[in-house]
């Protein structure tokens, strides 16, 4: 995310009420929850509410399962998917990724657009999932994550994420 914020040219600003970093302009949010994984949930349904893109009445969500695919995109890491590779998901579960978990259950959807890049090594097999996402990535590894990364932008810049 802080590739693409750079790439558009955007400015990261703590924004204390959400919970969040955020970086915008006209067209685009992002955001990056400051809370723990489990929870980034909270950011992203406090800002969504915030921007009026959640269907609610009366400051309730209207309805579970809305179709947020228009106006949410979560890139997140996946450790189901082989280093340098990426899929995109639309109303899929959340595959144990607590993170995705947390905004699923906010938002009470899991009809979004999901970015998962893959970060999965032969090292995973040595390590328990828990402790491998927290670790730093190679200079090798970080090298394939990051050219992965600049294809992602260029689709989304193109609009051709899908």
């Amino acid at each position: 995310v802080d590739a693409l914020a750079e790439r558009l040219g955007l400015t990261w600003q703590n924004n204390k009420k959400f919970l969040a970093e955020i970086a915008k302009d006209n067209d685009i949010i992002l955001v990056k929850p400051l809370t723990f994984m489990n929870n980034s949930g909270q950011a992203v349904q406090g800002i969504l509410s915030f921007y009026k893109l959640l269907p609610k009445k009366f400051g309730l969500l209207t309805a579970k399962d809305a179709d947020l695919s228009s106006v949410l995109t979560v890139i997140h890491d996946d450790l189901d998917i082989d280093l340098g590779k990426y899929k995109i998901s639309l109303d899929s579960r959340s595959a144990g990724h607590k993170g995705v978990e947390s905004i699923i259950d906010r938002l009470k959807t899991k009809k979004f657009t999901r970015v998962r890049i893959g970060i999965k090594t032969n090292n995973l097999e040595k390590i328990p999932p828990e402790k491998f996402v927290l670790q730093n990535f190679a200079n090798q590894e970080k090298e394939i994550i990051d050219q992965l990364i600049l294809k992602i932008i260029e689709k989304i810049k193109k609009g051709d994420l899908l």
